[in-house]
This record gives C-alpha cells, sequence and structure tokens, in this order.
C-alpha cells in the first residue's frame, strides 16, 4: 500500500483493517504512524473540498501573475485618446465565420452632451485566434517574445480588442487587470515573508533567550501593536518623496507593511518556543554541543512550520488589501505603476463610475483572491491542528 493515499481508505476496508491480508499488507494506524507531520496535514487539508477549490484559483491567479504579458492582449501602458471608456467587447463563439472573433466597436461623438458613445459593428468582425503574435514583451523579464494567449489574426489591419473595456485614457483594463495582479501580489507575498523572518527571528530570540532581551523585544511589540496602523500607515506612505521611482515606491512600501506586521507572529513564536526550550530534545541538542542558533532555527522552529504557513496564507490577503487601500488613496504605488489600487484610483469619480461601471472590475478581483486565501488559510489552519 502506498501512503500517499489517505489512511481512512484502508479503513473502508475490514480485510485491510484487520491486517488479514497475505504478504503482510501494513494496517491503517501504521500508515499513520510512519507517516511524516506534512503528509498527516496533507491527507487532512483534502478533506476540506473548499479549500481544496480555493487553492485551484490561487494557482490561477498565480499563473496569470508570473506571464501577465503571456495574458494580456495589449500593451498595458499605450493609451487611445480616441478610445476612452470603450465598454467590454464580447468573444462570439462559432458564427458561420472563424472560430472566435469578436465584433468592431464604433464611436460617436453625442454632439449634446459631447459624450463618446459605442456601438456594435455586427457587420465588421475581428477575427481572433489563440497564441498568436501581439506586442513584444519579455518572457520572466529576460527573453523578448510576442507570443500571446488570446491575440488578433491580422494586428496590421484589424483594430485591438479590449474585454474589459477601456479607462479614460483609452487603455486596455484586461491587460492592466493582469499586469496589476503581479504587482499587487508580489507585494502581499513579499511583504509577508519579510514579516515571517523577522517575527520568526525576533519571537525565537525572546523566547529562547528570555531576560532582558525578551524584555526589550517585547516592549518594541507593545508599542508597535499600540499606534493604530491606519495612521501610521499613512504618515510612512504620504513621508515617500514623490520624486522617487516606481521601483524605490515598491520598495519602501513593501517594508512599510512588513515592519508593521511582524508583531503578532513573534508574539506566537515566543510563546511557543517558553515551553520548547525545556523540552528533552533542546536539551539533548544543548548536551551534544549544538550552538544557540542551531537549536533555535533548527530544532525549535521547524516544529511550528505547520502553523507558521496557516499563518502566512491568512497574512497575505491582508497585505493585499492594506497595499490596495495605500494606492487608491494616492500613498502607495503612483502611475505609471500598474496594481489594483492605482486602478481603482479610476473610480474615485462617481460620474467616471456611472459612465464606465467595468472601472470597478480591479475590486472584484481583490475580493476574489482575498477570498481564496483566507479559505485556504482556514483549510491549512485546521489541516494543521492535530485536534481539529
Amino acid at each position: 500500500m502506498s501512503t500517499d493515499s489517505p489512511p481512512t481508505e484502508l479503513a473502508q476496508k475490514p480485510e485491510l483493517a484487520t491486517g488479514d491480508v497475505s504478504g503482510g499488507a501494513p494496517e491503517p494506524h501504521d500508515a499513520v504512524s510512519v507517516a511524516p507531520n506534512w503528509k498527516l496535514v496533507w491527507w487532512r487539508f483534502q478533506k476540506h473540498k473548499l479549500a481544496m477549490f480555493a487553492g485551484y484559483v490561487l494557482i490561477a491567479i498565480t499563473i496569470i501573475a508570473a506571464f501577465p504579458g503571456f495574458f494580456s492582449t495589449q500593451n498595458p501602458v499605450q493609451s487611445i485618446t480616441k478610445g476612452s471608456f470603450m465598454p467590454p467587447q464580447g468573444i462570439q463563439f462559432w458564427d458561420n465565420g472563424p472560430a472566435f472573433f469578436t465584433y468592431e466597436m464604433e464611436g460617436k461623438r453625442n454632439a449634446r452632451s459631447l459624450r463618446m458613445e459605442w456601438v456594435i459593428n455586427e457587420e465588421r468582425r475581428i477575427p481572433l485566434r489563440l497564441f498568436g503574435e501581439g506586442y513584444e514583451w519579455k518572457f520572466l523579464g529576460l527573453f523578448p517574445t510576442r507570443l500571446h494567449l488570446l491575440a488578433v489574426v491580422n494586428p496590421e489591419v484589424d483594430a485591438p480588442i479590449n474585454l474589459l473595456g477601456t479607462d479614460r485614457l483609452g487603455r486596455d483594463q484586461w491587460s492592466r487587470l493582469v499586469h496589476g495582479t503581479q504587482v499587487s501580489l508580489s507585494i502581499g507575498l513579499f511583504a509577508v515573508f519579510l514579516a515571517t523572518v523577522i517575527g520568526i527571528f525576533l519571537g525565537g530570540l525572546s523566547g529562547y533567550y528570555g531576560g532582558l532581551t525578551d524584555m526589550v523585544i517585547q516592549r518594541v511589540v507593545e508599542l508597535l501593536q499600540s499606534i493604530p496602523p491606519i495612521p501610521i500607515w499613512l504618515a510612512l506612505s504620504a513621508a515617500l518623496p514623490r520624486t522617487w521611482s516606481v521601483v524605490t515606491t515598491y520598495i519602501a512600501i513593501t517594508s512599510i507593511l512588513a515592519l508593521i506586521s511582524w508583531t503578532g507572529l513573534a508574539r506566537e513564536v515566543r510563546g511557543r518556543f517558553l515551553v520548547l526550550r525545556e523540552e528533552d530534545f533542546v536539551v539533548a541538542a544543548k548536551l551534544a554541543g549544538c550552538g544557540q542558533m542551531r537549536i533555535v532555527f533548527r530544532h525549535m522552529a521547524p516544529t511550528m512550520s505547520s502553523h507558521i504557513i496557516a499563518a502566512v496564507t491568512l497574512a497575505i490577503p491582508v497585505m493585499i488589501i492594506n497595499e490596495t487601500f495605500l494606492s487608491f488613496l494616492g500613498l502607495g504605488l503612483r502611475p505609471p505603476a500598474i496594481s489594483w489600487g492605482v486602478m481603482l484610483q479610476e473610480a474615485q469619480n462617481l460620474q467616471s463610475v456611472a459612465l464606465a461601471p467595468w472601472l470597478l472590475l480591479p475590486g472584484v478581483a481583490v475580493i476574489i483572491t482575498v477570498l481564496a486565501l483566507n479559505i485556504l488559510g482556514d483549510g491549512l489552519r485546521d489541516a494543521a491542528d492535530p485536534y481539529h
């Protein structure tokens, strides 16, 4: 029997449960007793169907974030003056013509309101193809290519497509959304990574050494936790010079989010280490001559790996919301950077939302990603809890 399958399958077969099968088939409790902790967590996690579905959704979002140029249809920073507030173009399938196509949009200026009004020209079809050529982008930021998942068959003749419409500058919303996914998701991941490293390091030192080290670290934790997060985010973000480049601002925002968010995990690690430092395996490591840093990070910290993974998964959506919140207020990333928060700045104007409700679609992306991460985090937390 392979230990990769949950042991509950053995319980459904009496001959395996009693061990009467010839050849010495292992009993269910044998599979559980020899399985490593990560496999036990995976078996419990597989029972959480909603968390599994959330995991698949996040895998799809991660793939889009990793290769935004492949999934986009236009250059996300290209502006088309005459194409502002163009509504989304739907894709048509199998209608006595090409397999994929869309109808061309025609804009006419309203003589009374001076507003551009768009209508569908059903007599003009724009054929599409999968894995076609479009604007040039760099695969992994290194190798230039023109390959896209969906592209216009004749880019030199046909107008470009706008799957989710355009904004007030005529920029394609779908292409900006997939590029914004990379920025917003990476900020959440990097900020949580930094906060996790700081929290484990300082929390581990505080719980292992105690005394003056513990007192100093805990006073810093209490000081940071006593300050309301929103005012300090606003103050630090507003202090960033407007002359900074996009990359510098990106690093600064990530660092600000990380330096304020490590305190919770540090306290959890400290509490756990206060108990672990008296355990037999820690005493045995000391008697074997292991260094203190090795004991902390090679012996004690791995015992909290399941809890840390669950905590990290639940912290990522908080970081994404914080970045979106700051960028929405104009205190985070700024144009020409592309993130969900920067895109939602276009939706601050109620008149723009009334004319182009598709400008709110980045908010839908935030909701889906945050819900998926929270559900996945709940599933991991339940799976990592041996008493659940």
